[in-house]
């Protein structure tokens, strides 16, 4: 990274552009930057002498030695625009005094500006101002004269660097253990990306002091870090995600495509050229574990679960959706490596979306532009229960992945998913005439339940424990047969747009279920067959 801005700096001090605006709150890490660059003559030929100015110091130069009397902004830009020597002016947040922070601009500190300006643009020597402040405020008096500079955040190798330095520091004094290898290490580093070099290096000691040890089990602290960071953008939500894949019952060609790429944003799957995986589109019927899986994924590869909310894009001023939008990519793309949860998808992006004058088409377009050029390791997995509301270029290929469709459980997968619901409800010790979760449970269960999807099913099992509940008694095999009795599934309610959404699937989407799972024993009648293509990952 510091390559790339020196170069990006060093060209604009060359072609002598007077005002430059850097965004960061790494004010420290970024006057390093100038400094380095406007004293190399191999990068700018002529090297230049820093200022820099903040309000608390006034203004100080390359000697170290302070004006007196420039604290003030107009009189800090009086004395800039008498400077007659090469050299880089470092401003240090001047953002209040030009409208920002709920403050109106102040109209002789913005005249000054556009004096230094001009001078600075034909002056005989070499100059530049640059305004280094945490908030991007540009006046519409300085659009003209004013040119944005990127700062990115640390790069990975940054970031490393930081984690071996602390590891160092800590390991030779004796206080801690170190029980990480190279890939843990590099798994550290890749979770702290999104970080400023203090926030990163605070989770990495936060890690340390927890147990004395440092290892896998503290990467949470990390996350912890990023989600401070998510809540302070306010358009994504950080989740929480205590499952895994294991819980999920059923899937099992889905969760086999997601098991191999597991691992595909480290180093080791670039030597492979292989790049990060883009994400998946999950359709398919109401409660049957598309969400699930969403969260399931982000636990399994240890990752942070953001979830965005589209409809929060469209919230606030006219005009701002698009802003929204740039700022929740660049949220995720700072959390990176991470996993982006795009809920019901298709209530945010609809393909006959109209009357907003046009909004929600460059919405959808900015969306579908990061979607097929990302490079950052953000693995979106949008789900949706309306496939006909999507719009044809969301599900081509180059924006997803996979496209999977997610039908009614099988009768292994409905085995699976009662096994799991009784097993972590269950926690009471056995008593007399209490439920047993044997197989012949299990069959009659799973042949009372064909139709019935995975949330369903979870019902059935609160509902039967609401009963026995009632009665201060242990579960019984009765509650939750007569919980089965008194539901009406989906599959019977909506049977019509089900058979719809399985003839979409058929030709559009693979089968997250796997074959060998599908009710085809013999002597068994075959009553589901799913829906999606059939292959095998």
């Amino acid at each position: 990274m510091s390559e790339g801005f020196r170069a990006q700096l060093a060209q604009l001090l060359k072609a002598r552009v007077p005002v430059l605006y850097v965004e960061s709150h790494e004010e420290q890490r970024v006057l390093a930057e100038i400094v380095a660059t406007a004293r190399d003559s191999a990068q700018v030929r002529t090297p230049r002498g820093v200022w820099t100015w903040s309000a608390t110091e006034g203004l100080v130069g390359p000697d170290g030695a302070a004006r007196n009397g420039t604290t003030s902004p107009a009189a800090v830009l009086d004395v800039i625009l008498r400077l007659d020597e090469s050299c880089v002016v470092v401003l240090r947040d001047l953002h209040p005094y030009l409208g920002c922070g709920g403050r109106s601009g102040e109209p002789g500190v913005i005249r000054r500006l556009r004096d230094i300006a001009a001078a600075f643009r034909s002056g005989p020597v070499p100059r530049a101002l640059v305004l280094v402040s945490p908030l991007l405020c540009i006046p519409p008096e300085l659009d003209r004269d004013v040119t944005i500079v990127d700062f990115p955040l640390p790069a990975e190798r940054e970031i490393r660097v930081v984690l071996e330095n602390l590891i160092a520091a800590n390991v030779s004094s004796g206080r801690i253990r170190i029980d990480l290898d190279g890939v843990g290490r590099e798994r550290f580093a890749k979770a702290a990306v999104g970080l400023t070099l203090h926030e990163a290096e605070n989770s990495f000691a936060r890690a340390i002091v927890n147990d004395g040890v440092l290892d896998m089990h503290d990467l949470p602290v990390v996350h912890e870090e990023k989600r401070q960071a998510v809540r302070k953008a306010g358009l994504l939500e950080f989740v929480d995600a205590d499952i895994d894949l294991a819980d999920v019952g059923g899937l099992e060609t889905l969760k086999r495509w997601l098991a191999k790429r597991d691992g595909a944003w480290l180093a080791a799957a670039g030597e492979y050229g292989l790049p990060a995986p883009r994400g998946i589109l999950i359709t398919g019927i109401p409660g049957c574990g598309k969400s699930l899986t969403a969260k399931a994924v982000a636990a399994t590869w240890e990752l942070p679960l953001l979830r965005f909310d589209v409809g929060r894009v469209f919230a606030g001023l006219v005009g701002s959706s698009e802003q929204n939008l740039r700022t929740a990519i660049r949220t995720a793309e700072a959390t990176s490596p991470c996993v982006l949860w795009v809920d019901e998808i298709e209530k945010g992006f609809r393909a006959d979306a109209a009357g907003d004058s046009g909004t929600s088409a460059r919405v959808f377009g900015t969306f579908l532009t990061w979607m097929q050029e990302k490079t950052r390791a953000v693995f979106v997995i949008a789900t949706a229960n309306n496939i006909e509301g999507l719009p044809s270029e969301l599900l081509r290929k180059g924006r997803f992945d996979e496209v999977f469709f997610v039908d009614l459980p099988t009768r292994v997968e409905r085995r699976t998913i009662w096994t799991v619901h009784l097993n972590r409800r269950l926690r009471a010790p056995a008593a007399a005439g209490a439920l047993v979760v044997d197989e012949p449970l299990l069959t009659e269960l799973c042949a009372l339940t064909e139709g019935y999807s995975g949330a369903e099913i979870e019902q059935a099992v609160v509902s039967g424990l609401f009963e026995a509940f009632a009665a201060r008694r242990p579960l019984v095999k009765d509650d939750l047969i007569r919980a089965v009795a008194n539901m009406v599934p989906l599959s019977v309610t909506q049977a019509e747009r089900i058979g719809a959404l399985r003839d979409w699937a058929t030709t559009r989407a693979v089968a997250a279920t796997a074959a060998e799972d599908w009710d085809s024993s013999p002597g068994v009648a075959v009553t589901h067959t799913g829906g999606g293509r059939v292959v095998e990952f």
